[in-house]
């Protein structure tokens, strides 16, 4: 599908493209591809990320990352509000 075809712009796709591999990375190595690779600061990146969360689009594109991104933004809510810590698996 094209961008008009799915209602997402082509950095938002390439966003969506590459966050599950930088997911897991250290900090400093991530800034690095996010600059070199996808030509954005790495603010801008999670700028457009945080965004797609709550995009249909975005969900439609991409459901298990905005799935995984909605579990942590609630997570990272409930913990700020005093909620419990990430549950024993």
């Amino acid at each position: 599908m094209s961008g008009a075809e799915d209602g997402l712009s082509a950095t938002m796709r390439l966003v969506l493209d590459n966050a599950p591999r930088l997911e897991g990375m250290r900090p400093g190595p991530r800034e690095r591809i996010i600059r070199e690779e996808l030509g954005m600061s790495p603010v801008r990146f999670f700028q457009f990320l945080n965004a797609a969360i709550d995009s249909p689009a975005a969900q439609a594109y991409a459901p298990v990352l905005m799935n995984r991104r909605r579990r942590i933004r609630a997570h990272r809510r409930s913990v700020r509000l005093g909620g419990p810590s990430w549950p024993d698996a």
